[in-house]
């Protein structure tokens, strides 16, 4: 990894951070919230690969849930939004399908690692109320994503960053 890659991961992190924090959205069933994370998860990860993606997934989800208030979620966000960002982005670089099935992959990997995270801290009522929310979040991340990719590969931004 270059200074060059460090340094656009970090702005990735911080542009998802800021919209995250921007578009908050309380969801008393879960004790969390809805946010705008996908957006930013999904585009670093379809221009920068799955080391792109995992990067900052982890990162913002763990820094959007120290800021927002929400430390109980900050290990599973970490965990679960790399995990997200990484099998999204290994999918990105192969194909136009192989794209639409890593983002439906990610989206995948989000609802069950949520499901499981508020089933772990508030009970399986909590995880079960999550899958909605998430869904949506997800739906609307990628509603985002894509044209803002597609944008910046027709300005051929990630290339010139990539060199």
């Amino acid at each position: 990894m270059t200074t060059k890659h460090i340094t656009i991961y970090a702005l990735m992190i911080a542009l998802t951070v800021a919209l995250s924090l921007t578009v908050l959205i309380p969801v008393p069933a879960t004790n969390g919230f809805v946010t705008l994370c996908e957006a930013g998860i999904y585009t670093t990860a379809s221009l920068f690969g799955p080391l792109g993606g995992l990067t900052v997934g982890a990162a913002s989800g763990l820094l959007i849930d120290l800021i927002s208030g929400y430390p109980q979620w900050a290990i599973f966000s970490f965990l679960i939004h790399g995990l997200q960002g990484l099998i999204s982005g290994y999918f990105a670089k192969k194909s136009t399908t192989s794209w639409l099935i890593g983002l439906v992959l990610g989206t995948f990997v989000m609802v069950i690692g949520y499901l499981f995270a508020g089933w772990f801290l508030y009970g399986w009522p909590s995880g079960i109320a999550s899958i909605p929310g998430n869904m949506i979040q997800n739906i609307v991340g990628i509603g985002l994503a894509i044209p803002l990719t597609s944008a910046i590969q027709r300005l051929q931004l990630n290339k010139k960053i990539s060199k």
